[in-house]
């Protein structure tokens, strides 16, 4: 009996132990680490610490920025860096070979933000960001993604303009198209008057072509015939266009439909023309001139007014290679009727979908894309696309005043030149033939209703 009592009284004791013990586990549990071997909640730079990425790059400026920074970034997360950079003629090639490769070549690559990128996707050889940006644990929380404009991002959303679309590129430089001016001309030629509006500037540009007795000439543009000066082209377009939309895919060409061109409307007409105008009033051979040739002339000191990419701007402040340093004015696009716009190409970094460390290169893209490092990188090409890096006292610094506040105004109307169609390349010589001709004393009305015909003979056959 006593042996019962014993121990019906263990028992109770034990239970009451027990109950003690659940009391107080609850009541200090939630200031307890847990008891388990899972990875910590939250995002960590050496989480893929010991993984080895390789980097595909253009030779390029930005890639000159980020040079000397990669040992940061391999100190920062332990991932080792491979940098391969090529020539830019070499570099296409390359990248075309890695992203088809059946075996990695690379893991991040230099991204054209054009139809070039919309092809890859298309074909399935380009790795969405989306996930990695929405997951807390692989993207920082200060990275801040709307911190680029939607504009930009729009060139690599796919399916574009779908609820559900994706970005697949982060934008490292962009080039937005703005007036470059020579002020010594300027003053020379127009008593230091710079045209406000288009129509002054193709009146002042002639002018100065005619007086310059072929020692300078008012303007200088892209004149060869190649789809390569459409993203000019498209800028100057969008001038005369104003502020409607011009929603990707179909850009500013087609009106919804690639089986409704708009190459009639007036407004493109008047880009149109507003472009073949400014070659009128370059040197004779413009038509064989390309963006080097007309960039290498106005550094010269040879042309009184240069609309391109406004990435030209830094290389003009160096004396040791132009002889206009000092001299160059920089503007928005002098305004038409319906006000001053104007559009955008990138360039930006991009994961191709066989990449065996996918992870680790996110890693390396939003760390050189980040505001800490976007702002030092970017000096070197003066076209950082983060839209707080132009506030940046670092970056400031290392910029002309004037550029920065024209690149600042452009960024402001800025949209994307391009366009997402199987085929592009040929409509876009269609297009180019139709300044050629403007330039060769043709109509624009008439230049433009038999380029709207073509474009129908090609589009309607798909």
């Amino acid at each position: 009996m006593k042996t019962k009592i014993s121990l019906l009284l263990n028992i109770l004791l034990i239970a009451a132990f027990l109950i003690t013990s659940c009391g107080q586990a609850t009541q200090v549990a939630p200031t307890q680490a847990p008891a388990t071997n899972a990875a910590p909640v939250g995002f960590d730079w050496k989480r893929y610490s010991g993984q080895e990425i390789t980097l595909l790059f253009n030779e390029h400026p930005w890639t000159d920025g980020v040079r000397p920074y990669i040992q940061e970034f391999e100190d920062l997360t332990g991932i080792k860096v491979n940098l391969q950079a090529f020539a830019e003629d070499l570099y296409f090639d390359k990248m075309e070979l890695a992203v088809r490769s059946d075996k990695p070549v690379a893991d991040v690559y230099f991204l054209p933000m054009d139809s070039t990128a919309y092809t890859q996707y298309s074909a399935d050889l380009i790795a969405p960001l989306t996930p990695y940006i929405n997951d807390p644990t692989m993207t920082a929380s200060d990275y801040d993604l709307a911190d680029f404009p939607e504009g930009f991002q729009a060139s690599a959303m796919y399916p574009p303009g779908e609820a559900n679309a994706q970005l697949y590129g982060i934008p490292i430089t962009f080039e937005a198209y703005i007036l470059f001016y020579n002020k010594d001309l300027v003053d020379k030629y127009l008593g230091g008057k710079v045209p406000e509006t288009m129509p002054d500037l193709l009146a002042a540009a002639k002018k100065i072509s005619e007086e310059g007795n072929g020692e300078v000439y008012g303007a200088v543009m892209r004149g060869i015939r190649s789809d390569t000066i459409m993203d000019t082209l498209t800028g100057v377009v969008f001038n005369s266009w104003g502020t409607n939309p011009t929603p990707l895919p179909y850009n500013i060409w087609f009106d919804g439909d690639w089986t409704k061109p708009r190459f009639t409307d007036p407004r493109i007409t008047e880009g149109l023309s507003n472009y073949a105008e400014m070659m009128k009033a370059g040197p004779p051979n413009i038509q064989s001139i390309d963006w080097n040739d007309a960039n290498q002339l106005f550094a010269q000191g040879k042309v009184a007014f240069f609309i391109d990419a406004s990435l030209f701007g830094p290389g003009y402040e160096d004396p040791a290679t132009s002889a206009v340093a000092g001299k160059v004015g920089y503007s928005p696009l002098p305004k038409s009727d319906q006000g001053s716009m104007t559009g955008h190409w990138l360039w930006g970094l991009g994961i191709p979908k066989n990449s065996q460390h996918k992870e680790a290169a996110w890693y390396f893209i939003q760390w050189a894309t980040n505001k800490d490092n976007e702002p030092k990188i970017g000096t070197k090409t003066g076209g950082a696309p983060r839209l707080s890096t132009w506030d940046n006292s670092v970056y400031k610094g290392a910029l002309n005043a004037d550029y920065v506040k024209a690149v600042q105004t452009a960024m402001a109307t800025s949209r994307p030149t391009a366009v997402f169609y199987e085929g592009w390349k040929e409509i876009a010589i269609m297009i180019v033939d139709s300044i050629q001709e403007m330039y060769g004393g043709k109509d624009p009305a008439q230049a433009t209703k038999d380029l709207q015909d073509k474009v129908l003979s090609v589009t309607t056959k798909k």
